[in-house]
């Protein structure tokens, strides 16, 4: 036997003029969420941690999302280092790559004792991402790679960039550098006013060679310029912390438009955002699509803490170690000779130069 339900029907309610009001604002504050949800579309498409439009020749931004976010900068830095360079020493100043430069990580181009030129350093350092060219140009312009960081973060501050500071000159991983995708973007378009830099982020591929005559052909890691001829070049980045980078100028008629990524998933993501971005840039100019700025609380919470600049790694306490039972110190001491931490050491490092998992491989 089926049941029957007898629904009512709803009684008539008297709202009084104070009421009204209140569901009105009711709705039209709805109707405002879901307008907001829906502008926010195009940042759920940006899966990148922070991303930013900029217009060359005015600096004007033209889409944002996290554009002042604390991030890694990976081998983007290079840039920076480039631009030390050419202020500050000939581009036919011969350098011996040392020791240090050519054990620096395993991204390199060079071997301990060769003699190169500064000009061949930039493009190795910029083409090939190589980090001991980087590493080499820094002793030779500061003697030290210590010393050139304080001209880095010079140029930084007469910049502008209030929102980066460097503590190495290759962008290999380490606590307080960080740069943000407006300061990045901002450094580009600095960068873009050295003609020579600006020629080395355009070449796809080149043949460099030694004093000694050793030949070396590295290929840009800017997949962009094979893909799309409006692109002028840029400067890639990918660290395990920093994820994949990267910042690039697009060129068409009269108008130039900067793009640049921190943070993105995976490689594929970078290039297909970073187009994405560049089109909605130009559409922006073209009076079709309105600025717009975003910003994702989440990303904020997990940003790495910008160090001041008069801080020093010196400074920071040592933690305390742990008491350790005898048993486990005796396996420690045994695993230690059989060298597995230093299999682990070297993992690690490998891991920053970008091959199994996470260093910068530019």
């Amino acid at each position: 036997m089926k049941k029957e339900f007898y629904v009512h029907p709803p009684r008539r309610t008297k709202f009084k003029m104070s009421e009204r009001k209140a569901l009105v604002i009711v709705l039209f504050l709805f109707t405002a969420v879901c307008g907001l949800l829906s502008d926010t579309v195009y940042a759920d498409e940006i899966r990148s941690r922070a991303a930013i439009v900029m217009e060359a020749s005015t600096g004007r931004i033209l889409y944002g999302k996290n554009p002042n976010l604390p991030l890694p900068p990976a081998s983007t830095t290079k840039l920076m280092t480039a631009m030390v360079v050419l202020d500050r020493i000939p581009l036919g100043s011969a350098v011996v790559i040392s020791e240090g430069a050519a054990t620096i990580s395993r991204i390199r181009a060079f071997r301990a004792g060769e003699t190169v030129t500064v000009e061949t350093l930039l493009n190795a350092a910029l083409i090939k991402s190589a980090n001991d060219a980087a590493f080499a140009l820094a002793e030779a312009v500061a003697g030290t790679e210590e010393k050139f960081v304080e001209l880095m973060n010079q140029k930084v501050i007469a910049l502008g960039m209030e929102d980066t500071r460097f503590i190495n000159a290759t962008g290999l991983p380490g606590y307080g550098q960080h740069t943000t995708a407006y300061d990045l973007a901002r450094m580009l378009r600095h960068a873009l006013r050295y003609p020579l830099i600006k020629e080395i982020i355009n070449t796809k591929a080149s043949r460099i060679s030694t004093e000694e005559g050793r030949a070396i052909f590295i290929r840009n890691s800017n997949r962009l310029l094979w893909e799309d001829e409006s692109v002028l070049g840029g400067k890639t980045g990918y660290t395990r912390e920093a994820k994949h980078c990267l910042v690039c100028a697009s060129g068409q008629g009269n108008e130039t438009v900067i793009a640049a990524i921190l943070g993105a998933p995976s490689r594929e993501k970078l290039w297909r955002e970073s187009e994405a971005l560049l089109e909605k840039g130009y559409k922006i100019l073209q009076g079709t699509e309105e600025p717009v700025m975003h910003f994702t609380r989440a990303d904020y919470k997990t940003s790495v803490q910008p160090a001041s600049y008069s801080e020093r790694i010196s400074e920071v306490k040592e933690v305390p170690h742990k008491k350790t039972h005898k048993k486990m110190a005796k396996k420690k001491t045994k695993s230690a000779k059989s060298g597995r931490y230093t299999k682990k050491y070297k993992s690690d490092h490998a891991y920053e130069d970008g091959k199994q998992s996470g260093g910068d491989k530019g």
